[in-house]
C-alpha cells in the first residue's frame, strides 16, 4: 500500500502536491487534501504532508483555495469543500504528531498556518467572492451549484445548490478544531455546537432514519427555508466520521440506510430507489436524459454528456468514500463494529487484484458485475483505504 501511495506524491516547486489519478488527472484541491489524511496515517509521508499543507495554504485567498491547478494557474476556485479538507488534514497531522507546533509555521505575508485557517473560517462566515457564505441563522454553509465533489456540469448531473450535508460536517469539524487551537476558543466552540444542532434539526429525513443529502435553495435563502431531498447518498457518512453525529442510535440508523449503497470495494453514489424530490438531468438541447423520480443510473459507459455524466454521481460506485462506511461503523458499534468494518474493507483487495494491479480505481459500475471505470489508479481511493485500514487495526 505504501508503494502504491508513493506514486501520487510529486513536487510542485519547492513544496509538494498529489496527482489525483492516473492516467489523466493532475492536482486538485480536494483530492490532494483528502489524500493527505491517508498520507498522515503513514509516518514516512508526514514531511510530505507538511509540504502539501503549506502549498495549499499559500494558495488560500478570500476563503478559497484552488479547485484544480493547471500548470501555474490557480484561478479555478469553485469549490466549497477543498478549503474545509485543509482543516481536517491539518487536524489529523497535529493528532498524529501529538503537537500543534506545525500550525505556527509561517505560510505567507507574516501569517502562520493557524492564521490562514482562521482567515478562511472568517471569510466563509462573511462570504467569498464566488458565492460561498454562512447562513447566520443556522450556522450552515451555503454552496453554489457544482462546488462539491459531485461536480458534473453541462449537463448538470448533481447541482446540489444549497446546503450539502458533507459541507456542513466538514464545517463542524473545522470549527471544532479551531476551538482547540485558537486564542479565542469560545467563539469557534459555540458556532460548532450551533452547526451540530442545525444538522440534527434540519437534515433529518421525514421518517427520522437518515440525513438528507442537501437542503436545496438559491443563494440568500436561509437553511430553514430550503427544501430537503430524500436522496440516500454516502455523503451523510461524513457527519458520523467527522463527529457532527455522535448519537449511537441515529448513527446506526444512518448505517442501515446507506448499507444498500455498498458494493465490493466501493459505495454507490445514490440508492437505487424512487425519490420524491426529483432530479432531472437535461442535455445541451434541453432534452430530458433520465427519469427524475428514479434517477439511479447503474452503468458508467457510452457518450460522456448523455450517459456517463448522468451516471457519474447517480449510482456509479466510488472507491474513496467506501472506507468511511467502515470507519463510521466502527465508531457506532465500537469493538464489535471494528471487526465487521475490517471485513467490509477487505473487499477492496478484490479490485486491487484486477485492473491496475496493486492500485484502486476511481469508480466502478453501480450495477453488477461492478466493472472498473474511470482512472485506473486514484489517489484518494488508495489513501482513504490505507487510513481507515490503519485505524481499524490499531
Amino acid at each position: 500500500m505504501l508503494n502504491a501511495m508513493r506514486a501520487f506524491v510529486v513536487k510542485r516547486g519547492s513544496l509538494k502536491t498529489v496527482i489525483a489519478g492516473y492516467p489523466w488527472f493532475l492536482d486538485w484541491g480536494r483530492d490532494t487534501l483528502i489524500a493527505a489524511r491517508g498520507l498522515v496515517a503513514a509516518r514516512e509521508f508526514r514531511e510530505d504532508v507538511k509540504a502539501i499543507l503549506l502549498q495549499f495554504a499559500r494558495f488560500a485567498e478570500h476563503g478559497t483555495i484552488p479547485n484544480i491547478i493547471h500548470g501555474d494557474s490557480v484561478g479555478n476556485r469553485d469549490t466549497s469543500d477543498a478549503q474545509l479538507w485543509l482543516f481536517t488534514a491539518a487536524e489529523d497531522l497535529c493528532k498524529a504528531e501529538h503537537s500543534t507546533a506545525f500550525l505556527s509555521t509561517e505560510v505567507k505575508d507574516g501569517k502562520n498556518l493557524l492564521d490562514i485557517l482562521e482567515d478562511i473560517a472568517c471569510d466563509l462566515i462573511d462570504g467569498t467572492p464566488n458565492g460561498i457564505r454562512m447562513d447566520a441563522e443556522s450556522g450552515l454553509i451555503f454552496s453554489p451549484a457544482h462546488f462539491t465533489w459531485m461536480d458534473t456540469n453541462y449537463p448538470a448531473g448533481t447541482p446540489r445548490e444549497g446546503y450539502p450535508i458533507e459541507i456542513q460536517a466538514l464545517w463542524f469539524a473545522a470549527l471544532r478544531f479551531l476551538s482547540t487551537v485558537s486564542a479565542t476558543p469560545d467563539r469557534w466552540k459555540n458556532l460548532a455546537e450551533k452547526v451540530r444542532s442545525s444538522i440534527g434539526t434540519l437534515f433529518r429525513s421525514e421518517d427520522g432514519t437518515f440525513l438528507s443529502d442537501c437542503l436545496h435553495c438559491a443563494s440568500g435563502v436561509p437553511a430553514s427555508q430550503a427544501v430537503k431531498d430524500d436522496h440516500i447518498r454516502p455523503n451523510q457518512l461524513f457527519a458520523i466520521t467527522l463527529g457532527a453525529v455522535d448519537d449511537k442510535e441515529f448513527g446506526r440508523s444512518i448505517l442501515d440506510a446507506t448499507s444498500c449503497l455498498l458494493v465490493p470495494g466501493a459505495i454507490r453514489s445514490l440508492a437505487d430507489r424512487p425519490t420524491r424530490y426529483p432530479l432531472p438531468i437535461r442535455g445541451a438541447d434541453g432534452q430530458l436524459l433520465n427519469d427524475p423520480n428514479r434517477p439511479f443510473w447503474g452503468s458508467y459507459e457510452g457518450d460522456e454528456d448523455t450517459r456517463r455524466k448522468p451516471a457519474y454521481h447517480n449510482g456509479t460506485a466510488w472507491s474513496w468514500p467506501f472506507p468511511s462506511y467502515g470507519g463510521a461503523y466502527a465508531m457506532m458499534y465500537e469493538k464489535t463494529g471494528a471487526a465487521v468494518a475490517r471485513s467490509l474493507l477487505s473487499s477492496c483487495e478484490m479490485i486491487m487484484r484486477t485492473g491496475c494491479v496493486g492500485q484502486i480505481p476511481e469508480i466502478l459500475d453501480g450495477n453488477y458485475p461492478h466493472r472498473q471505470r474511470g482512472c485506473d489508479a486514484q489517489a484518494w481511493g488508495m489513501t482513504e483505504y490505507y487510513r481507515v485500514w490503519k485505524l481499524l487495526h490499531q
